[in-house]
């Protein structure tokens, strides 16, 4: 724990180029992954700002995960095995879906059926 609490903190931060601000009135913030979402309702955010990029800090008491009953894979994913499966966008997405997400194992099963 650092001595001097939020004024030292501030200062520290001020010499590392990080302008923080608290972001107001947030009513929640959802973290998606290919399997599951993540729901954080009225949590308290924060942005530290440097010169290239913003880093958001989320503190919240409680939050809700859910499962995705289907999961998303991205645009890139489905293009690569569509193309080396010689298939459409569909049946490159259900292979994706019967292989986990495993690109490889998703082009060996439509080169083997």
């Amino acid at each position: 724990m650092m001595r001097g609490g939020n004024r030292q903190m501030r200062r520290m931060l001020d010499k590392m180029g990080l302008d923080v601000k608290e972001v107001s009135n947030v009513q929640e913030v959802i973290i998606k992954t290919d399997k599951k979402e993540i729901i954080i309702a009225k949590p308290a955010v924060t942005e530290m700002k440097g010169k290239d990029n913003s880093i958001f800090q989320v503190v919240a008491e409680s939050y809700e995960e859910k499962e995705l009953e289907k999961p998303v894979f991205s645009d890139e994913d489905i293009m690569l095995v569509s193309q080396q499966g010689g298939v459409s966008k569909e049946e490159a997405t259900n292979a994706l879906i019967e292989a986990n997400g495993d690109l490889a194992r998703a082009i060996l099963l439509l080169s083997t059926k």
